[in-house]
């Protein structure tokens, strides 16, 4: 999988997390909108799981330390996590970004 793929896809999770969590949330508790979390939730849902699993791939292909794929993995359930610690990783393992 090429790293530039998994940056972007990284990017996306993140915002949609953000997304997710601090306007469809709300949304859906505050004014009465469920729509709103369908719609976010189910494509933040997707990019999660891509993130995940080219984060695997390219660990794997890159021969990245497990302690970085742990790093990647709990950036996933961050709110907004792949923004400010996917570069931190990939500086780690010596990843041109």
């Amino acid at each position: 999988m090429n790293l530039k793929q998994f940056i972007w896809i990284g990017k996306a999770e993140g915002i949609s997390s953000l997304l997710l969590f601090f306007i469809a949330m709300p949304l859906k508790y505050l004014a009465g909108m469920p729509e709103a979390v369908s719609a976010v939730g189910m494509a933040h849902g997707v990019l999660f799981l891509a993130y995940l699993g080219s984060a695997l791939l390219n660990g794997f292909e890159r021969k990245w330390k497990f302690t970085s794929f742990l790093l990647l993995a709990l950036a996933s359930i961050l709110p907004g996590g792949p923004l400010y610690l996917d570069p931190v990783v990939l500086k780690r393992e010596g990843e041109a970004v």
